[in-house]
C-alpha cells in the first residue's frame, strides 16, 4: 500500500502528458433519508477515454517505457472488457506501437467501438469468458504468442498506482470524507483508491461496490477466502467474476471495508438519476456506486460524506434505451 501511495504521489506530474482531466466532487441531486448526509460523485467517466482507465494504462505503460528506455516495445497488448484496452490504445498511439485487445464475447459494441475510434489499428481478438478470465488469472494467452508485451489490467502495482491519483484527488477536494465507494470488477480500482485513502485519513471507510448477479467478493469476504460463484453476465459488464483474483485477495481483504450490492434494477434506476439529475451518462459500473450510496448510506449509516466513483460512461445506446422505458 505504502508502495502503491508513493507511486502515485509521483505519477501526478505526468497526468496532464496523456490527458487525465481532474473534476472537481460534485454533490449528487438526490433526496436522501437523513437531511445530514451528503453524496457526492467523482466523474471518472468524463475522461478523455470515458473512464479512469487512462490512468491506469498510462502509468503501468508510461512506467515501462521509463524503466525499459533502451527496450521499446513494438506491440503491447491487453485482455480487457473494454475501458483499459482504451487506455492501452491511447498510449499505444501516442507512441506509435503496435496494440491487440483480447475481449470477452459479451463485451458491449460501444466499447469496441470507442476502442477503434481511439487507434484505428488495434486488433481486436473476441474469445469466450472463460478464455479471457484465463488470461486474466494466467497472464497468458495460449492461442497466440506473437501479441507483443502483456499489459495486465489489474495485477500490477503501477495499474494500481494510477488509480490510486483519484483518492489524492478526493482529499484535495474535501478532507472530512467518511466512505468512498468504488465499482469492483478486477480490485485494481477500488485497492489504488483505498492505499491513498487510508494513508491520508485512516478512518475513512473504502467498500466495493458489486451487482448481485456477480458479487464475487462479497462471497469471498463471507467465507474468508476466493470463492468460485455463478457469474451471469449482464449489461453490467464492467464491474464482477466468477471468483475474486487470487492475487487482489490480500490487498482486498485488508483495505476495504467490505463489499455493498445491488440489483439490476436499482443499478438501472441509478443510471436513470445520474442522466436526468445530474445530466451525465454513466455506464452499468460506474452507477453501481451510486446505487449502492442510496441503498445503504441515505440513512447516514456510512457516515455524513460519501464520495462515489463514476468509474466509467460506456453505455450501449440500446441498453439505454431499455433503462429509460423501464
Amino acid at each position: 500500500s505504502a508502495g502503491n501511495f508513493a507511486q502515485g504521489v509521483a505519477w501526478i506530474a505526468k497526468e496532464k502528458a496523456i490527458g487525465v482531466l481532474q473534476f472537481p466532487l460534485v454533490k449528487l441531486k438526490h433526496c436522501v433519508d437523513d437531511p445530514s448526509v451528503s453524496i457526492y460523485l467523482k466523474f471518472e467517466n468524463l475522461q478523455p477515454i470515458a473512464s479512469f482507465k487512462l490512468r491506469a494504462a498510462g502509468n503501468s505503460l508510461l512506467k515501462r517505457f521509463e524503466d525499459n528506455p533502451d527496450d521499446i516495445p513494438d506491440r503491447v497488448w491487453t485482455a480487457s472488457a473494454g475501458n483499459f484496452a482504451q487506455g492501452v490504445a491511447w498510449i499505444a498511439k501516442e507512441k506509435a506501437i503496435g496494440c491487440s485487445v483480447v475481449v470477452p464475447d459479451h463485451a458491449p459494441d460501444a466499447k469496441i467501438d470507442a476502442i477503434l475510434s481511439i487507434y484505428a489499428e488495434t486488433q481486436i481478438i473476441k474469445v469466450t469468458f472463460d478464455v479471457w478470465w484465463s488470461i486474466i488469472t494466467d497472464h497468458v494467452y495460449a492461442e497466440r504468442d506473437d501479441l507483443g508485451v502483456f499489459l495486465h489490467p489489474v495485477c500490477s502495482y503501477d495499474v494500481q498506482a494510477g488509480n490510486a491519483t483519484i483518492g489524492l484527488e478526493i482529499f484535495d477536494d474535501i478532507p472530512n470524507i467518511d466512505t468512498i465507494i468504488v465499482p469492483y470488477g478486477g480490485g485494481a480500482l477500488s485497492v489504488g483508491i483505498a492505499s491513498a485513502a487510508l494513508h491520508i485519513n485512516p478512518s475513512c471507510n473504502v467498500y466495493a461496490s458489486e451487482v448481485e448477479t456477480a458479487a464475487a467478493l462479497k462471497a469471498a469476504l463471507e467465507n474468508n477466502e476466493p470463492t468460485n460463484i455463478e457469474y451471469t453476465p449482464s449489461w453490467v459488464d464492467g464491474i464482477g467474476s466468477g471468483c475474486v483474483l487470487d492475487e487482489m485477495w490480500p490487498l482486498a481483504s485488508e483495505l476495504l471495508e467490505g463489499s455493498l450490492v445491488t440489483s439490476l434494477k436499482e443499478i438501472a434506476d441509478a443510471v436513470k438519476l445520474l442522466l436526468f439529475q445530474n445530466k451525465v451518462l454513466a455506464e452499468g459500473a460506474g452507477a453501481s456506486s451510486v446505487a449502492a450510496a442510496i441503498k445503504y448510506g441515505s440513512d447516514g449509516s456510512l457516515g455524513k460524506n460519501i464520495v462515489c466513483i463514476i468509474s466509467g460512461g460506456g453505455l450501449n445506446q440500446d441498453v439505454l434505451l431499455d433503462i429509460l422505458q423501464q
